[in-house]
């Protein structure tokens, strides 16, 4: 699908797209998600809109923990003229945490968390108190609900519907996929830059042959809005063909977590509190649940705040988890303090690290360890397996179905026998993955 043009450049050819839109298609929506491609995009329907006396709509999606330049940006478009209805949807979405084995997914806007929400509602927005639409079901994801939003639209608006989308070609294979094999899909009047959802409904990408460097041409050569957090980006030393725009949770963006904490410190106090695992398995640890994988303390901290860190940040999304290990560590100081008269106040950040091994030596560093490494029975403490454990684990992996499985990295020999157990269990009753039984 080459975009060789003889006499046109690929803003020309985006002009010509949209008001061809404009004049066959009766409603015209655009989906926009703060991003550069999709603000480019309605702005330039925008200028055809104004020429060609139309209106179109809006569809914007709140992910609540969003960047604060990102919803500085959305208001600024919201002023744009000729927009008819701006659908600012702030609903409770299942999206995707892949910094988090407990959570794998979370939900935004969710009433249960509403002390922990990012910010406000915003006051225009479309949520659970005034939603106008039966079909959505809260944790719906937002895949599907895109689909739903799209055939209530045309169930709205009888006739010929478009839906814009400013996805380019280049950047992404799911982006070049949804473009490039036309031969897969139905086209409207054979035009490879549109896609049939339905009868009478369009998926349509003007801008789909466009380069990261035509997106910001046309911002300067046109003198567009732009989302400012890009130029921040810029700063913190990311070019343009590396800066993207997403829900900060997914399996691409986690490890872009250090540079929200860099661009927006205000908002990233918020986002720690918000989503489970964002700080204690991102940033600080690197690891992920009952892992192996080396960590480091920050160097600002002392072992003893590091030890209280992380059991806060255990705190934030598994408040039983932390309970668990606090009373553990707790045991730990007081045999200590009994029989070797060490008191709390007199515990040492580090001690040789021999003896810390050998399990010889109290010292924060010790402790804190076993907490980076997940260590359920906290054996790194000399503790051992008890029934009591035991009976926690097991309502632990049938609370959180994602806690323990096959594929956890663990070298203790009792906790690699559990998981076993529990997955021949699963295949022996036919469990679920919620550990309920199948019908």
């Amino acid at each position: 699908m080459p975009k060789i043009y003889e006499s046109k450049n690929v803003l020309d050819a985006a002009f010509e797209r949209l008001t061809l839109i404009f004049e066959r298609f009766d409603s015209v929506y655009f989906a926009v998600s703060g991003g550069k491609d999709s603000g480019v995009m309605v702005q330039l329907a925008e200028i055809v809109a104004a020429r060609m006396n139309r209106t179109y709509d809006v569809l914007y999606i709140d992910f609540e923990a969003q960047y604060a330049h990102t919803i500085d940006y959305i208001n600024r478009l919201k002023t744009l003229p000729h927009i008819g209805k701006f659908y600012h949807v702030a609903l409770p979405m299942a999206l995707r945490n892949a910094v988090s084995m407990l959570q794998p997914k979370w939900i935004c806007w969710d009433e249960e968390a509403r002390d922990l929400w990012v910010r406000p509602l915003p006051e225009d927005a479309i949520t659970e108190r005034n939603n106008p639409w039966p079909w959505f079901r809260r944790g719906e994801e937002f895949e599907e609900f895109i689909v739903e939003f799209a055939r209530w639209y045309h169930e709205q608006h009888p006739g010929l519907v478009a839906c814009g989308v400013g996805i380019r070609a280049d950047e992404s294979l799911n982006c070049f996929q949804t473009i490039a094999f036309y031969e897969r899909k139905e086209e409207f009047e054979g035009r490879h830059w549109t896609t049939k959802l339905d009868e009478g409904l369009y998926n349509f990408y003007p801008i789909y042959d466009w380069r990261v460097e035509d997106v910001w041409g046309a911002v300067s050569r046109l003198n567009l809005m732009s989302n400012e957090i890009y130029e921040l980006m810029y700063k913190n030393g990311l070019g343009i063909h590396q800066q993207r725009l997403c829900q900060p949770y997914g399996d691409d963006q986690r490890n872009g977590l250090d540079q929200f904490r860099a661009l927006e410190p205000e908002t990233w106090e918020k986002v720690l509190s918000r989503v489970n695992g964002v700080n204690f398995g991102n940033i600080y640890c690197r690891t992920t649940a009952l892992g192996n994988i080396k960590s480091f303390k920050p160097d600002a901290m002392s072992w003893e705040a590091y030890t209280v860190f992380l059991l806060e940040s255990i705190g934030l999304y598994n408040r039983e988890l932390m309970l668990h290990y606090y009373g553990k560590i707790k045991k730990f100081l007081g045999w200590y303090e009994k029989h070797e008269g060490i008191s709390v106040q007199d515990v040492p950040g580090e001690a040789d690290k021999k003896l810390e091994q050998q399990k010889k030596a109290v010292s924060w560093r010790r402790i804190a360890r076993s907490l980076e490494k997940n260590d359920f029975y906290m054996k790194r403490l000399s503790f051992s397996q008890t029934k009591s454990d035991a009976e926690k684990l097991e309502k632990f992996v049938r609370t959180w179905s994602d806690f323990l499985n096959r594929d956890t990295d663990t070298s203790d020999a009792d906790l690699r026998r559990f998981i076993e157990r529990r997955e021949l269990e699963k295949q022996t009753n036919g469990w679920d993955a919620d550990g309920d039984t199948q019908a």
